[in-house]
Order: structure tokens, then sequence, then C-alpha cells
């Protein structure tokens, strides 16, 4: 518990019991449970993760977005966060984040890795990642410094709002648009954070997915992908609310 918020961690994985020890490693004492969606792994992840004491539910789906809808659907916190599980992202930044979405009263934070990413040797990821935010605000208006982060801070009750019809890699610049466009239900915020080197081998297909995601910017802004059921109902949340009302 963290201030009287139950706090989730949602993790999606395919092949990732290296970067999972190192996310347990340092992993805060406030997070309540841990959500491992493992993706088909051929590599000892769920097991690792059960070792590890976190809660592993398998998507035969392959694809990033699959795993994660599966993971964000057994979540059971008031809070949720979200984040791969190759120990590139910062697990002791999660007290501060709590502390601003509850203090100031946020309901979507994504994080900015833009500052802390080595320029020089991810040229070609940053320059992608630049192009999509640049497509985003075209064609939706929407500002994001980092379109392509793997880690959010949300409370489960937005969810509800949010059309995420994406499988894939997509699925992140998706859950950015659908909270940060939703201004009047969803009070949205880029906060910055470091980022560290991933343990085990990267899954991204630099050209393929950069082409993909945009290509699906356009695909969603005019209409093509129709709508997908929420992830959480409105009526489980309120049987949630009962046996403390």
């Amino acid at each position: 518990m963290y201030k009287n918020h139950r706090i989730s961690l949602v993790m999606p994985c395919y092949n990732e019991e290296r970067g999972l020890r190192e996310v347990y490693r340092d992993l805060p004492a406030c997070v309540d449970e841990v959500i491992v969606a493992d993706n088909n792994s051929s590599d000892c992840t769920a097991a690792v993760a059960r070792e590890l004491g976190a809660i592993v539910v398998a998507e035969k789906r392959q694809g990033y977005g699959a795993a994660y809808k599966t993971g964000l659907r057994r979540a059971t916190g008031d809070i949720i966060i979200a984040m791969d599980g190759d120990g590139t992202y910062p697990r002791n930044f999660i007290p501060i984040l709590l502390d601003v979405m509850i203090d100031e009263g946020f309901d979507f934070i994504t994080c900015d890795r833009t500052g802390h990413k080595d320029k020089r040797s991810n040229w070609l990821r940053v320059f992608g990642n630049d192009v999509l935010n640049w497509f985003i605000l075209l064609i939706y208006w929407v500002r994001v410094r980092d379109s392509q982060s793997g880690m959010w801070v949300f409370r489960r009750s937005i969810l509800q709002y949010l059309n995420l019809t994406s499988d894939g890699m997509a699925f992140s610049e998706e859950i950015k648009l659908e909270a940060m466009s939703k201004k009047k239900l969803v009070r949205s915020k880029e906060l910055p954070i470091y980022y560290k080197e991933r343990h085990g081998a990267s899954k991204l297909h630099i050209w393929r997915d950069g082409l993909s995601n945009l290509l699906f910017l356009f695909r969603k802004r005019f209409g093509m992908l129709g709508t997908a059921p929420p992830l959480v109902e409105p009526r489980e949340l309120n049987l949630q609310k009962e046996p403390n009302a």
C-alpha cells in the first residue's frame, strides 16, 4: 500500500529471466502485487517470476500489446505501474511518481527517457522516437516527448475510458494518446526519468516496428481500427468499492 492506495506492477515479458531478477533487486516495498504477462517465453521467465513472488499470467497471442492487456485485466490495484521487464526502468522512481500522482491529483503519468539516453549509440532509436512524436503532434495535437516510453503510472479506473486496440508495439503510443487526449476525463502528466542498460537481448526491430507504429497512428486517426472492449468495466470498479462502503 502507498498512501491508502493498493499498488500493482504489470510487466509484459518475453524471455526476460535476467531482467526480472534485476527488477526485483530494488523493487520498492510499496508494490502490493506484481503481474508478469508471459508472452510465449522460451527461457525460464515464468519460473523465475514465480520464484520471485510474481503472479504469472500466460498470453499466447504474440505481441507487446496483447501481453499488456492480459496483465492489466489481472491487476487489482487502485494504481497500476506499467513497465518493461528488462531492468531498464528505475524502480526507485516509483514512490516519487506515486507521490506526484496522489498529491497533485493526476490520473496518468508517462515517463520521459529522452534526457538520459545515449544519443550517440542510440541515435536511430532517438530519431525514430522524434519522428513519431512529431506525427502525434501533427495529427492528434498531443504533445509528448517520449511516445515510445515503456513506463507509465495510472489509476486503474481510467481503463474504462481508453480504447486500446493495439496488440503490438504500438500499444505504448496508443495508451498515451488515449489518456492524454481525454482531458475532461483523465488528468495526465509527462515526467523525466533516467534509463539503464537492458538485461538480455532487445526484442525491438527498429525499422519494422517504427514503420508499423507510424502506420498505426494514421489508421487510428482515421477510424480504421474500430473500438476495443475496455480492460476494466465500471461495474467491476463499483463492486470493488462496495465491501468498504
